[in-house]
């Protein structure tokens, strides 16, 4: 089992990337809109007081600044703000910054909440302030086709920020997509070393132990090597777990080359002290390292399960080359029967074999027993 280098990453998920929008810009948004909203009116002979042109600005604004409305709620933030805006012109208050109040609504909504829950209330917001400078031309005297054009601008201005907002959170909601599958692949990666070769080790230790049991009073010297290959496993396994727990803390893991096909005879000898006799016929040969590793992976783990679960005696690991590829099929003299859950071990072995574009099958064989069978390209 290899220990990568340690990677601590934090990335921002998109309710973080949404509270960062409404960080600073929004209240300097709503000042400009309440500064320059007194100052344009109060150039102006206006009919009504112009704390109150004021206000409906400010309060046109405000979502902007304020927490995200839950679900549909949002779209009401919109109309609200499009219906403050019309009655602002329609009350025949000048132009200004109000123009700001609902495209900055519209841009933070959206990038909140998904197409269909702005849409909409853009679009009314943006009927209801059109319908203000119609009143406002009808009431106050104004140019007619300067409020066309400005209620035009105002539905492509709208919907230009809904849109960039939405292509925003879109591409912080697939990077971080991304992140999450890479953790978790991560995840999986250790739990999947640390089932191989934490498995494995302890898998053999209890074997030892048992034989160390069985022996002790009439072959001391058997006892002895039977603890001494506990001790040397439970050195490995150890060294195993803390590697994945340095990865685990974010700590600096010492680098250990992943073992390969040179390595499967020390997991066979080690199998065989704990009791299980290993028949090995062929050779794998050389082979390139990511299907070295996976080769070590599928023989450990696949006599790993014949030591915890089969009750055989013996087992057998052969390998056949050929042109481009390499089988290796373990079997074994045990109770066989089916698979009833995968779990980790099938599992991962199977993954494995399919990352590096190899077959892999496991179950029961006809007349007893178990095998597990890979064929890797060499």
């Amino acid at each position: 089992m290899s220990a990568p280098t340690a990677r601590r990453a934090t990335h921002p998920t998109v309710a973080e990337l949404t509270r960062a929008h409404r960080s600073w810009w929004p209240w300097a948004v709503l000042v400009i809109v309440l500064l320059g909203t007194a100052a344009s009116n109060g150039k102006n002979d206006v009919d009504h007081p112009v704390p109150l042109g004021v206000l409906l600005v400010v309060v046109a604004t405000l979502p902007a600044v304020l927490p995200p409305l839950p679900g549909r709620l949002a779209g009401l933030a919109l109309l609200a703000s499009g219906a403050l805006c019309g009655l602002y012109f329609a009350l025949g208050y000048a132009d200004g910054p109000v123009f700001l109040a609902l495209p900055v609504v519209t841009f933070l909504v959206a990038a909140a909440v998904p197409v269909g829950r702005w849409l909409p209330g853009a679009l009314v917001g943006v009927v209801l302030l059109a319908a203000g400078l119609a009143a406002r031309w009808q009431w106050h005297a104004d140019e007619p086709h300067k409020s066309l054009w400005q209620g035009i601008g105002m539905l492509g201005v709208v919907l230009a920020a809904g849109a960039v907002a939405t292509a925003t959170r879109n591409r912080f909601e697939a990077r971080a997509e991304r992140v999450e599958r890479a953790a978790t692949e991560e995840r999986l990666r250790m739990a999947q070393d640390l089932h191989d070769g934490v498995g494995h080790g302890l898998a053999v230790i209890a074997m030892q132990a048992g034989v160390a049991l069985h022996v002790l009073d009439r072959d001391p010297t058997a006892a002895r090597t039977s603890l001494e290959a506990i001790r040397r496993t439970s050195r490995e396994a150890l060294d195993a777990l803390r590697a994945e727990l340095a990865v685990i803390a974010g700590e600096p893991a010492p680098r250990r080359p992943a073992p390969g096909v040179a390595e499967i005879d020390a997991v066979i000898e080690r199998v065989r002290a704990a009791g299980l006799r290993v028949d090995v016929v062929g050779e794998p040969g050389e082979v390139d390292a990511p299907v070295g590793e996976v080769a070590y992976a599928v023989v450990q783990e696949a006599l790993t399960n014949v030591l915890r679960h089969a009750g055989a005696g013996a087992a057998t690991v052969a390998w056949e080359r050929g042109t481009d590829t390499l089988a290796v099929r373990i079997v074994d003299d045990g109770r066989g029967g089916a698979v009833q859950d995968e779990g980790m071990g099938i599992s991962g072995m199977r993954a494995r074999v399919a990352a590096v574009g190899g077959t892999f099958r496991a179950g029961p064989m006809e007349h007893g027993g178990f095998e597990v069978a890979a064929v890797l390209p060499a």
